[in-house]
């Protein structure tokens, strides 16, 4: 039985479904990011939207990818989880 990284393996050497899976890649790192630290706190996404004030279904709706967080919603959220937001760039790694 192959695993999913072995799977990815295979199919990130396809130049098509690599430029497509590398142009998601910063969301779904936001997305990650989202779950990791609201699962590191034993948060359900309810108890984070009664510190936040933000809609529970919104807050699914980010973790699920189908709605972009602007970045005073992102803050909102660090906050509610008594975090601070970071954004950064980085240099692209060369080929």
């Amino acid at each position: 039985m192959r695993t999913f990284d072995d799977m990815l393996d295979k199919q990130l050497q396809d130049e098509e479904f690599r430029k497509e899976y590398e142009a998601i890649q910063p969301e779904m790192d936001v997305i990650r990011a989202i779950v990791d630290a609201r699962v590191s706190q034993n948060l359900t996404q309810k108890e984070l939207a009664e510190r936040t004030g933000i809609n529970q279904a919104d807050i699914s709706k980010i973790e699920n990818g189908t709605r972009n967080p602007s970045l005073n919603l992102l803050k909102r959220l660090a906050d509610g989880m008594g975090m601070m937001l970071r954004i950064e760039f980085i240099p692209k790694q060369k080929a």
